[in-house]
Order: structure tokens, then sequence, then C-alpha cells
């Protein structure tokens, strides 16, 4: 849920940024990819039960912290 959010004021900061702000793009495709892979991997282990997904969570959660370290980042040199 919070990642969601975080992603929403991505896109808010971007519409607001008068230049490119390459950490900010790079959060939102963390966030993204983040979001796709940790709970889809999880969504599809459950369904499934094919228990190799569950390797895979750990990847989308590190996207995740990735987003946020960008989102860190931008938020220090926002112009």
């Amino acid at each position: 849920m919070y990642h969601s959010l975080a992603l929403m004021l991505v896109a808010l900061l971007l519409s607001r940024a008068e230049v490119a702000q390459t950490p900010l793009t790079l959060a939102g495709s963390a966030f993204i990819a983040g979001i796709a892979i940790f709970s889809g991997s999880l969504y599809a282990l459950s369904l499934t039960g094919i228990k190799w997904l569950g390797a895979i969570a750990p990847l989308g959660g590190a996207a995740l912290i990735l987003g946020w370290g960008c989102l860190a980042i931008a938020a220090f040199s926002f112009q």
C-alpha cells in the first residue's frame, strides 16, 4: 500500500519538476518493477503452489528498497 502511495508521489513530483529528474524516473521504475515482482511472485506462489516462485520475492523487495533510496536522493536534490 505504501509503495503505491510513493509511486503517486513520484508522479506528482515529476509533473512539477522543471527539468528531467533521473532519480525520480528511476524511483518510479523501481517501484513499478518491485510491486509487480514482489506481489506477483507471492500471488503466483499462493495460487499455483510452485515453490521456486518464493525465491523471486526478494528481488522485488530489493527493487522497492532501490525505489525508496532513489526517492530520498531525489528529495534532497529536487529543483
